[in-house]
């Protein structure tokens, strides 16, 4: 089976003066989060979407499901961990109560990342059914300056070999399972991100295919940015 894992575990602290996380922002007609677990459940080969949210937004979460996804019996809501990878973790914990099939692929997703493509979505679950692991990134385009003590540059990568990270990253449940019950505390506490965590271990990371659009809603400004997206993308299908 394939699964969808949207994580909406944060708060969004670094959006400034908004009273609800960020993935519940309104955007357009809906909530952002409610465009990206749309954008999963219409997906093709996606069985099942289960949703990570923080334990505090649990109900408030399960309201919105309702009123846009009444009846949904493929939508399952779990709540997350305190980081990335714990929320995944109970994600998946969730999965192995309804599949114990080894072959079964998770494909992650930012909770505020509403711009996802189905092409994405298609390409994460080919790469990990072959390769077991893959992470979508777009090339830079700026160059890269990177600073060890955040005070003088310590080395400027070659442009041509470095990308940008973006979600979905997608694994094979057993692969996920067996990689991060391995990780140590120390590990765990220092890697925010669940693609480095497989490479620490020394698995090899694929690259799926990303897009500039598919932006990540972190600041006050990305939010902008994500309305004039919206209403130009609206505008296109009106005309």
């Amino acid at each position: 089976m394939i699964f969808g894992a949207i994580l909406a575990g944060g708060t969004g602290s670094r959006m400034g003066n908004y009273t609800l996380p960020k993935q519940f922002l309104p955007l357009g007609d809906m909530p952002i989060i409610i465009h990206v677990v749309e954008k999963f459940l219409v997906h093709p080969k996606i069985d099942c979407v289960v949703i990570g949210v923080n334990p505090e937004w649990h109900q408030y979460m399960l309201d919105l499901i309702e009123k846009y996804f009444p009846n949904q019996s493929n939508l399952l809501l779990v709540d997350g961990g305190t980081d990335r990878n714990s929320t995944i973790d109970h994600i998946i914990c969730e999965i192995r109560k309804h599949s114990q099939n080894d072959d079964d692929i998770i494909v992650t997703h930012d909770a505020v990342r509403p711009f996802v493509t189905v092409k994405m979505i298609s390409d994460n679950i080919t790469l990990a059914k072959k390769y077991g692991i893959c992470d979508t990134v777009i090339p830079a385009t700026d160059t890269i300056v990177y600073s060890e003590n955040h005070m003088y540059i310590t080395d400027i990568p070659i442009r041509k070999n470095v990308y940008q990270g973006q979600t979905p990253q997608s694994f094979q449940i057993k692969l996920f399972e067996d990689v991060y019950h391995a990780m140590t505390k120390e590990e765990l506490d220092t890697v925010t991100d669940a693609c480095k965590m497989f490479m620490l271990k020394g698995h090899q990371v694929y690259l799926a295919e990303g897009h500039v659009s598919n932006i990540k809603i972190t600041y006050a400004d990305d939010y902008k940015s994500a309305q004039i997206m919206l209403g130009s993308m609206n505008g296109e299908k009106m005309s």
